[in-house]
């Protein structure tokens, strides 16, 4: 890092601003009351307790000030409490709060699935099905597929992630833990090594899924939470093919890669790939929960009463939706997410480099990772991973991990590069505080 850099007060207002070693004395007791009465289901990375955000910075309940490179795992693509949404939102609520999109209509769902629609890969004509979240996007995706084929078997990669419910669980192959003792699944599904259609070929079509039988392909362009591994070049061209010459559908999950944080609309338009449904989510509300199930026109010829949901399209995070895609638009955010992703990639670079146990950077635009490794050999170290997250947050610097024992950085779309700098100031502090 230039002496420039960190010599200049205007740059310096990035950092993070640790007054009281976290967790403070408010953030252990809300932390206490929580593991009495929370499910203890999740795995929370480290203790911080939040009161507010602004931008990209978030304020814990003993007054520090962190630096968010995780925007609430890829849901505040426009920072925390952006000026626009909290007006929508609070028009919104004053008109109305709720009257179940799935039996009633209004205009505000209308408008955001039009806008959806419109930006969805492809010339054809597209419908949506408007969702909670990722896993609800992917079930209604798995519904369709079957309903439109007529075919019952699904194919996933190991590696991906697609939710938790038991239908999108059944496609999830990133983490035993995500899958252990809630068998069965759901019948049917097989799995392939990320990026070798060629197995697809020579093993599921011959020995465990006919190529006619098989409804659907689920893939992510980029892995998410299962280590934000980038499809190799080739493989979704081919992958597409593959599903063109069997009358397979081929079905895009960009529930954390989509809208915009890859420097395009969708992941899958780095490649030119057309996909027949599209799962959408995180970022899709604004912060709100919402969610998409996306798909060709044509297919959808499931009539009332076949699928539904009771908030799904929800007004309040319609209306903070169709904002949000607004703004990454007015506001040139692809664009920035393609160029201060350089920057972080670039930076990222520079720090790997100075320190063995940081492998180097990869991903797209602002979706980047990097591996923490054993300096000795090069193998995954999950528990030194661990440390340097802890250790980062301690800091001010909010990061989450991904994958067997890498680190993910998924900032606001709206990040600037000094930003980026003052996270790997700080980052690197963190490496070598962990020992490492």
């Amino acid at each position: 890092m230039s002496k420039g850099w960190r010599g200049t007060a205007e740059a310096r207002r990035f950092l993070p601003d640790i007054r009281v070693a976290p967790p403070g004395p408010r953030a252990r007791a809300i932390v206490s009351r929580d593991h009495r009465v929370v499910s203890h289901a999740s795995a929370r990375a480290y203790p911080l307790v939040v009161e507010r955000g602004e931008g990209p910075s978030v304020w814990d309940v003993d007054g520090n000030r962190y630096l968010d490179f995780t925007a609430g795992v890829a849901v505040n693509a426009l920072g925390h409490a952006h000026p626009e949404i909290v007006r929508v939102v609070a028009q919104q609520a004053r008109n109305f709060l709720h009257m179940a999109g799935p039996d009633f209509y209004y205009d505000v769902m209308v408008d955001f699935a039009e806008k959806l629609c419109s930006i969805a890969p492809g010339r054809s004509p597209k419908m949506a099905f408007l969702t909670n979240s990722g896993t609800e996007s992917v079930e209604a995706a798995i519904k369709l597929a079957r309903f439109a084929t007529g075919r019952p078997f699904l194919i996933a990669f190991y590696g991906g992630f697609h939710g938790r419910s038991l239908g999108s669980l059944s496609l999830t192959a990133s983490k035993a833990v995500q899958r252990r003792h809630f068998g069965p699944l759901v019948a049917g599904v097989s799995h392939a090594p990320f990026g070798d259609v060629e197995f697809i070929e020579k093993y599921l079509f011959r020995k465990t899924a006919p190529p006619e039988d098989v409804a659907a392909i689920f893939v992510e362009a980029i892995q998410g939470e299962g280590g934000y591994h980038v499809a190799p070049k080739g493989f979704l061209p081919d992958l597409r093919a593959l599903c063109d010459r069997h009358g397979i559908l081929l079905v895009a999950d960009e529930i954390q890669s989509g809208l915009g944080r890859t420097g395009k609309w969708w992941a899958v338009d780095h490649w030119g790939v057309v996909p027949d449904i599209l799962c959408v989510s995180k970022p899709a509300g604004g912060g709100l929960p919402l969610g998409a199930m996306i798909s060709r026109a044509d297919l959808q010829t499931w009539g009332p009463g076949a699928h539904s949901n009771t908030f799904g399209g929800n007004p309040i995070a319609c209306a903070a939706g169709l904002r949000t895609l607004e703004i990454i638009l007015e506001d040139g955010l692809m664009e920035n997410a393609r160029r201060v992703g350089a920057h972080l990639r670039q930076r990222l670079r520079e720090l790997s480099s100075r320190h063995p146990c940081m492998g180097p950077p990869r991903g797209l635009g602002l979706m980047q990772a990097v591996d923490i490794v054993r300096p000795r050999d090069g193998r995954p170290d999950p528990e030194r991973r661990s440390r340097v997250v802890r250790a980062a947050f301690e800091r001010g610097l909010l990061l989450l991990g991904c994958g067997e024992a890498a680190i993910r950085f998924l900032p606001p779309l709206t990040i600037e590069r000094g930003h980026v700098d003052a996270a790997v100031e700080v980052l690197g502090k963190a490496l070598r505080g962990s020992g490492s």
